[in-house]
């Protein structure tokens, strides 16, 4: 078993680096000042200053393995993107983890890149040519509406949202929550999941479809905050969606197809956010290790305390083992399809979130009143990273089908009456 990154693996993730430390990190008063003044529900000028900057460096588009650009539907559309590997992409995502506006300057960012993907490979060319293409170039961003407030969401078939046929059209109805990307003014397109046939099968009534934003019907209620953070100008929205009318067109697929394509997106996007989740990890350890150093308590440096060896000590252990993890889970990505890595996409889903959660918990207590404050990134950071224990599927859902893949292989046969 080889550990040694390749020289392309290396390439990419050193540009990757070098362009964060170089041109992200050194504006980071410029965004914290843009991104909380007066006018917050609007892109962040530094962002937008940024983004020319790495898509001329070749830096853009870095999430579209090669395998997702084979489509269902057509096959002439060209994505524009370096077309990295599950694996390449894992270490650029952890440096982009690093700062948290990061993966925006890449063109990187959730929902988008799980939409674009969705777009590349079950679109028509139709589809592509009015959605995809200028999500790819970065000038317009996207929402994916899943979550319901009045049903448990985790199993997608309590999703009441209707999608009915009605002559050329389809007429979408119900209530969506946590549609993270509708605060933003550039949000032109939302992938919606609802029930095309209330009838149907289990998994075979479900679909998905594509609704303008500016769609007569469509009205954002609110936005809801995140343990008190409203993510502005991204946003999450509660949407009412009042006999909203697409075009049939619009449907992705075909009707019925809702969990084929929810499979197909949903991996890579899972990962993705571990992979990012590694890369805030760090940050925390290394944060804890300065103040820590820094810092005099009881005649010592608080680093001193054995308490605080112990907790340095787990938490360097915990990021190795997960980085493994998630690498181990890119790569048979790579080499075998998202369906054969399942198991270990839901093992580092379960893992990553709670690790990194764990070492913010010690970094803001090594931290003190300074921790919870804003002064520091600490608290912003677990908020965001604590969501990830439901977002994509909740812990229960993912600890569920590892432990039915463990009872599977050593269940003794039942017994006969």
């Amino acid at each position: 078993m080889d550990f040694e990154l390749s020289e392309r693996q290396r390439h990419f993730r050193d540009r990757v680096r070098d362009f964060i430390e170089s041109e992200i990190r050194p504006r980071a008063g410029d965004y914290a000042d843009q991104a909380h003044g007066a006018d917050r529900w609007r892109p962040v000028p530094v962002i937008e200053e940024l983004k020319p900057r790495a898509r001329a460096a070749g830096l853009w588009n870095l999430f579209m393995p090669p395998r997702s650009g084979r489509s269902h539907v057509d096959d002439s559309f060209t994505f524009e993107g370096e077309q990295l590997t599950n694996l390449e992409y894992a270490l650029c995502a952890e440096e982009m983890g690093r700062v948290n506006w990061a993966s925006e300057v890449f063109n990187c960012s959730a929902p988008d890149t799980g939409n674009m993907e969705v777009l590349l490979r079950y679109g028509t060319r139709e589809q592509k040519d009015r959605w995809l293409a200028p999500l790819m170039q970065g000038e317009i961003r996207s929402a994916f509406l899943m979550t319901e407030p009045a049903v448990a969401s985790s199993d997608a078939t309590n999703i009441e949202c209707s999608i009915l046929r009605d002559g050329d059209d389809y007429v979408i109805n119900g209530r969506k929550w946590w549609s993270s990307g509708t605060g933003d003014p550039r949000c032109k397109v939302a992938i919606v999941m609802g029930k095309s046939d209330p009838h149907g099968s289990r998994h075979g009534s479900q679909s998905m479809i594509l609704m303008p934003m500016d769609a007569p019907g469509v009205r954002i209620e609110r936005m809801l905050t995140v343990y008190g953070y409203d993510h502005a100008p991204h946003g999450h929205g509660e949407i009412l969606l009042d006999n909203v009318r697409v075009p049939a067109a619009n449907m992705l697929l075909g009707e019925g197809r809702g969990f084929e394509i929810a499979q197909g997106r949903l991996g890579p996007g899972r990962i993705h956010h571990c992979m990012r989740t590694i890369g805030v990890a760090e940050e925390a350890l290394a944060a804890m290790a300065a103040r820590l150093t820094s810092r005099v308590a009881f005649g010592k440096r608080i680093a001193d305390h054995s308490v605080w060896e112990q907790r340095i000590a787990r938490a360097r252990i915990d990021i190795e083992m997960s980085r493994l993890l998630c690498l181990k889970a890119a790569d048979m990505m790579d080499r075998a399809g998202n369906k054969a890595a399942q198991l270990e996409i839901a093992m580092i889903k379960v893992q990553a979130p709670a690790m990194a959660l764990q070492i913010l918990d010690d970094a803001i207590q090594a931290h003190g009143g300074g921790g919870v404050s804003q002064d520091f990134f600490l608290a912003h950071a677990w908020a965001g990273l604590r969501t990830l224990r439901f977002a994509d599927g909740p812990d229960e859902v993912h600890a569920r089908a590892i432990a039915r893949a463990e009872f599977g292989k050593y269940a003794a046969p039942t017994p006969r009456a």
